[in-house]
């Protein structure tokens, strides 16, 4: 399998997509918020001391989608079209679900990926004063669409 972030001699490089075709481009990515039953009862009635956890983890997920290319280093910028991120309640986890849209030269894998990292860190952060122990996991690429490879999606999505 040839490595398409380095150049013959092993150094890194940006790979060029300018021959690429713009097309339609969806990624979505989950992962796994692991915490307490009880911090679950407070994230459902808004009761953490630093406030709405759920809202600031969405709007970090957002965020961190737009700002990919800047923290992830070979990263291409493209233009986001669409980011949702949803947070959803079990018993003793929120799973975080992120899907980025565009229509560009280059897939939004990683800017799904960065997302629901970004947007299970803001809840680490809302819930640490109450549970330390929480632990962000199984961060994954659920499916993707578009583009020369075409669609691809994780067995048993």
């Amino acid at each position: 399998m040839e490595l398409t972030h380095v150049d013959a001699s092993g150094a890194a490089r940006m790979v060029d997509v300018t021959d690429k075709q713009v097309s339609v481009r969806e990624a979505r990515a989950s992962g796994v918020f692991r915490t307490t039953a009880e911090v679950i009862g407070l994230l459902r009635a808004d009761g953490l001391p630093k406030g709405d956890a759920l809202a600031v983890a969405r709007i970090a997920g957002i965020a961190a989608a737009k700002r990919t290319p800047e923290l992830i280093p070979l990263c291409h910028p493209v233009a986001i079209h669409g980011v949702t991120v949803e947070l959803e309640l079990g018993t003793n986890c929120v799973t975080i679900t992120a899907t980025v849209r565009t229509a560009d030269r280059t897939g939004v894998e990683m800017e799904a990926l960065t997302s629901v990292a970004a947007a299970g860190l803001a809840l680490y952060d809302m819930v640490k004063a109450v549970d330390r122990s929480a632990v962000l996991t199984d961060i994954r690429l659920e499916r993707k669409s578009g583009g020369r490879r075409g669609d691809w999606e994780r067995d048993g999505s």
